[in-house]
Order: C-alpha cells, then sequence, then structure tokens
C-alpha cells in the first residue's frame, strides 16, 4: 500500500505533467517486459520486445523491477534522451548508492557491476549509458509519436475528468484500489511505502507503457510525481496517430465500442458489431467502464452496457454521437 499524506496546499497545487518521460518509460517498458502475469493487451509486445532487447541495454534489467521499482535516477522526467543521459551521467556518489541500495532491498541481486556503479567506475558508467541509449532505440524511439499522441489525448480527457467531477474523482480514478482517508490517498500497490508532503504539491504523469499500481517518486523540488498507467496502453495505439480524437484517446477499437454504446448491447451483441470474440469484447467494456465512460448491468445470463453522462458529454464533444 503506498499512503501519501497531502496538505491542502498540496492538493491545491496538483498539476498534470506537461509532456512524456521518454527515460521514465524506458524503465517501466523492461519493468513490464519482465512481467509473467497474463495480460491480455501486453502479452504480444512483452514477447516482440523481449526478442528485440539489444545486447547492450540488457544490463538495464539488473536495475529495474518488474514492479516498477529501478534506481530514480535513471528517470529524469520530462527530458529528452541527450539531457536526460547528461543528467543520469551527473547523479552525485550518495544519490547513487543510496537508490541502488533501495532497489537491492526491494527484489533486485547486487551484482558486481552494480557495484562498480555505485563506486563511479567509468566502464560501468560507459556501460549504463550504452544500454540506456540502447533500450531507448529500441523501445521508444520509432514509437515516440504514438506515445506521445497518446499522452496529450489522456491529458485532455483527464483535465475534462477535473473539470467536470473534481480533484478527488481525478485522483482516485487514475487506477483501481485508490481511495481517500482524510487527506491521505491510498493506493494498492505490491510495496508498502509512505511519502508525507509538506506543500509543494504533486505532479500526475500517465505512462502508455505501465499497465499496474500507481508509482510514486519523490522530485528533488520537494514535489511527489505519481505515475499512473493511461486509459489506453501503447499497444492498442496501433498505426500512426489516428485523425480520430475519440480513438487517439482510447483506441480505434473502444471508441468504436463507446459509440455503439450510445445504445444498450449485451456483451455477446458487442462482440458481433466489433468483429471481436465476447471476451475480447467484455475486456474493451471493463476497460471503459473503469474509465467512467459506461456502465454495465448483469440480467440473468446477459450483461447490459451503456454509455454515462460522462460517455455521451465525451461522444458530443468529439463531435461523434449520434443521439438527438
Amino acid at each position: 500500500m503506498i499512503r501519501v499524506h497531502c496538505t491542502p496546499e498540496d492538493l491545491l497545487r496538483t498539476t498534470f505533467a506537461d509532456r512524456p518521460a521518454p527515460l521514465m518509460d524506458v524503465g517501466l517498458a523492461l519493468a513490464m517486459s519482465q512481467r509473467r502475469d497474463a495480460h491480455p493487451v501486453f502479452s504480444p509486445w512483452r514477447r516482440r520486445v523481449a526478442r528485440a532487447l539489444p545486447r547492450q541495454a540488457r544490463p538495464l534489467l539488473q536495475l529495474v523491477s518488474p514492479t516498477g521499482a529501478g534506481p530514480l535516477f535513471l528517470d529524469p522526467p520530462g527530458l529528452g534522451l541527450e539531457e536526460g543521459v547528461d543528467r543520469i551521467m551527473a547523479t552525485p556518489r550518495a544519490y547513487v548508492r543510496t537508490e541502488l541500495e533501495r532497489v537491492t532491498s526491494i527484489d533486485r541481486p547486487l551484482t558486481s557491476w552494480m557495484r562498480h556503479l555505485a563506486d563511479r567506475d567509468r566502464n560501468a558508467w560507459q556501460i549504463l549509458e550504452r544500454a540506456v541509449r540502447a533500450a531507448h532505440a529500441t523501445v521508444i524511439e520509432k514509437v515516440w509519436p504514438r506515445i506521445r499522441a497518446g499522452f496529450h489525448a489522456e491529458m485532455a480527457w483527464r483535465s475534462r475528468l477535473l473539470a467536470q467531477q473534481g480533484l478527488h474523482a481525478a485522483l482516485t480514478g487514475l487506477a483501481p484500489g485508490i481511495r481517500w482517508r482524510g487527506l491521505t490517498l491510498e493506493a494498492a500497490a505490491p510495496l508498502d511505502a509512505e511519502h508525507t508532503l509538506h506543500g509543494h504539491g504533486i505532479v500526475l504523469l500517465p505512462s502508455l507503457l505501465w499497465a499496474d499500481h500507481v508509482l510514486a517518486a519523490p522530485q528533488s523540488d520537494g514535489r511527489l510525481l505519481l505515475v499512473y498507467p493511461a486509459v489506453t496502453p501503447l499497444p492498442l495505439h496501433s498505426g500512426p496517430p489516428s485523425q480520430d480524437p475519440l480513438a487517439a484517446l482510447v483506441g480505434h477499437t473502444r471508441a468504436h465500442a463507446l459509440r455503439l454504446l450510445q445504445r444498450q448491447h449485451t456483451t455477446t451483441d458487442l462482440a458481433h458489431e466489433l468483429a471481436v470474440s465476447p471476451a475480447a469484447a467484455s475486456m474493451q467494456a471493463k476497460a471503459l467502464r473503469e474509465g467512467g465512460l459506461i456502465v454495465s448491468r448483469r440480467d440473468g445470463k446477459a450483461v447490459w452496457h451503456w454509455c454515462t453522462p460522462l460517455g455521451l458529454d465525451l461522444l458530443a464533444h468529439a463531435g461523434t454521437s449520434d443521439m438527438g
């Protein structure tokens, strides 16, 4: 469980990141690639990444856990490749040691290369730089336009949710298992962590390459970075960035499903209309339901789905509603 103890000033200073974080996404992609849980969206993507990851990039697997934990000096948020690599290479020795001790206390074995990193061995740090560049080139570089388009679609969606339903709904809707207890935000996570804030605020950063619990990373300026899974992960953003704003947010299949659900459909009907299996249709409905865009109700053996007012409003603003 992650617990974030906020002050009123922290809530007033809660903001969204203004751009995606490519090097943070490198680490999250490597974390996802190591997971062995069944995931209907990321499983094929993980196999592709595992096959494509070059030997030069593999040292990073020693540092990054499948839980999403890794040394914070590898994740300079909001910086491009060159500036980010420069920031990584300039990490003070004391901070390197602290972060390596933290990740080895979680589930990473202490390797000889990690010891050399802690000692600021020049060759070890050259290996790290090559690994970061190779992983970025393999996992991020070619799909960066899709990541950027998905990020901006996510920001538009979350900003609208914040304006319509307030900060409470915006934060609790970041991922399943989030709730408020007074001024403390609690989020389900495999590791326990406590963060006490002092009025500097929270920054919300979606990732299209992470599909699990919220991750919390204290920043040097006193703010807390909360990384959460985007509504639509990268594997569902196939092809070039969409000209359809709704598809850019939720993906083409989910956009089609949402348009269909302006009128009630059962899961079986939805599967037929989408030309997918009932299991796949159920998965798409679950994602839309978790985003607050549809509701579902069981009636005997059938499950009926239809748009919420928020879903209808999103369709109307995307120019795709057929409801008069």
